[in-house]
């Protein structure tokens, strides 16, 4: 099989493969050569004419389109026009298998997939020294075996901004939901003692709670750099013993809190490893566990299909409203969501936002839509939620894991790397040609679904128990490279001044 045709009503197939001119296309032959994951013409278009994939409407034609053309930028574009596809697949029949895993059972009731130490910084100008103090902290180590590590959380915000409203809540909440992550078995929370966001208002406007496994520092009151590093070490020391207690246990499925991302997206996304993702999820949620889709630009011109989803009338005018402020907040800024494929996208066969967002939706599978949150919120809901964020993959999976999801699961097609302390992050290859070349950052190989046709609910198994496995304590491709002490990106809003 050279192509593949998604949907009965679709004017383009997808190339699976370089095809050259001559090749024979549903009774249809290429004119000019198409690459693999790019779209090919099914018959005569004129301009104007609305464009379909996947059933839905990608784009319309900027000039007359061939049949066997090649179908991309050159002569398709964005169309914002009403939605006139299909309803969303039936849900899923799936019953629950009673799936455990090995996790770490917290006070609070919580499991923790990861039992790191954490340093949580309010401002980029304690981010040198909370290296500092990870790096002494890693030569003591040696005599507590169940400690994974000491993980520095830094970022390049935290002052001149405004001292109350939108930006500096959000920065607020995105570190208070690392702070209390029950993958950190304790953290120290360091500043440097004139920032903006004050360590203690920041305490007090979170709720958290000093504790022998919660302490905070400034560098200025500790007297300085050097003085600092040896408080920090000092502080997280007293931490080692009780992180050290921590054992794994027989845990329920309905524990884990899974992040849904994609980066690097192509042609194959929408057909491999997004749905295969969305099965997993949708078994998860059979379970009682809970799976966070994102990335609100990236669901654009398919939000419909999340919005017919939506349990409650609530839930869906809560995803109405965040698409409305997205539109305006793009508009403010003289930009457009359209703007969103990027060059590596569009390289790998996507020309539009529609034709992106029908592929990323597919990774929330089939389940009700349950509740929208928005960024950094902590998710209370078990089953299929929506978390708005911006969709640039670091900032995005930041706010899902200050939400409480305790894994991440990553589909690429052209070979994003990224690793998401304190949660492990799941690397899914959407065709077998970027598993070989990047193996040692892919977990799994979504291209067999092509290459071997591997159904997708087979797929959706196979990802689900990948899940279970790394949620017990194996190792992702991006953890034993060293991945995630730099990718949290907490979403910045309002002026730098």
């Amino acid at each position: 099989m050279a192509t593949i045709r998604l949907r009965p009503n679709d004017d383009v197939a997808v190339a699976l493969r370089d095809l050259e001119p001559g090749h024979l296309v549903d009774d249809v032959r290429t004119i000019e050569r198409v690459g693999a994951g790019h779209k090919v013409a099914l018959h005569n278009m004129p301009a104007g004419a609305l464009i379909r994939k996947y059933g839905q409407v990608i784009g319309v034609a900027t000039e007359a389109i061939p049949a066997g053309a090649h179908v991309h930028s050159h002569n398709l574009e964005f169309s914002a026009t009403p939605h006139d596809g299909p309803p969303p697949a039936a849900q899923r029949k799936v019953e629950p298998m009673g799936a455990t895993f090995k996790g770490i059972l917290r006070a609070d009731g919580r499991a923790a997939t990861r039992n790191y130490l954490g340093i949580v910084t309010s401002v980029n100008c304690s981010a040198t020294v909370a290296r500092q103090i990870a790096r002494g902290m890693e030569i003591l180590l040696g005599d507590y075996p169940n400690i994974d590590g000491v993980v520095p959380i830094t970022h390049s915000g935290g002052c001149a901004i405004a001292s109350s409203g939108e930006g500096i809540d959000v920065l607020r909440r995105t570190l208070a939901g690392y702070a209390r992550h029950p993958n950190f078995a304790g953290v120290l929370m360091l500043g440097l003692g004139c920032e903006t966001n004050q360590i203690s208002q920041l305490i007090e406007a979170e709720g958290l709670v000093r504790s022998d496994v919660f302490d905070a520092l400034s560098i200025q009151e500790a007297g300085g750099t050097s003085r600092a590093v040896a408080a920090g070490i000092d502080r997280m020391r007293a931490m080692l013993p009780a992180a050290n207690r921590a054992v794994r246990s027989t845990l329920p499925a309905s524990h884990l809190i899974v992040g849904l991302q994609c980066g690097g997206s192509d042609g194959y996304s929408g057909i491999t490893a997004n749905p295969s993702l969305g099965a997993a999820a949708d078994l998860l949620v059979a379970e009682g566990g809970a799976a966070i889709l994102s990335e609100t630009p990236e669901i654009y011109g398919a939000e419909h299909l999340l919005i017919q989803r939506a349990e409650t009338a609530a839930v869906a005018e809560a995803l109405r409203e965040r698409i409305a402020w997205w539109e305006s907040h793009a508009a403010q800024t003289g930009g457009s969501l359209d703007n969103n494929p990027s060059a590596g996208n569009k390289a790998g066969g996507l020309t539009t936002i529609l034709e992106k967002s029908l592929g990323a939706v597919a990774k929330g599978g089939t389940s009700p839509l349950r509740a929208v949150y928005r960024y950094a919120e902590p998710v209370a809901e078990r089953g299929f939620v929506f978390m708005d964020t911006p969709g640039y993959d670091p900032v995005s999976a930041t706010g899902q894991v200050a939400g409480g999801a305790n894994l991440i699961c990553f589909t690429t097609g052209r070979g994003s790397v990224f690793g998401c302390k304190p949660a492990p992050s799941l690397k899914l290859a959407t065709n077998s040609d970027l598993y070989r070349r990047m193996p040692d950052d892919m977990d799994i190989d979504c291209g067999v679904i092509i290459d071997e046709g591997v159904p997708i609910e087979v797929m959706g198994k196979r990802i689900f128990e990948l899940i279970l496995a790394t949620a017990s304590g194996r190792k992702t491709k991006s953890e034993e490279l060293g991945f995630g002490d730099d990718e949290f990106q907490p979403w910045q809003l309002g002026a730098v001044m």
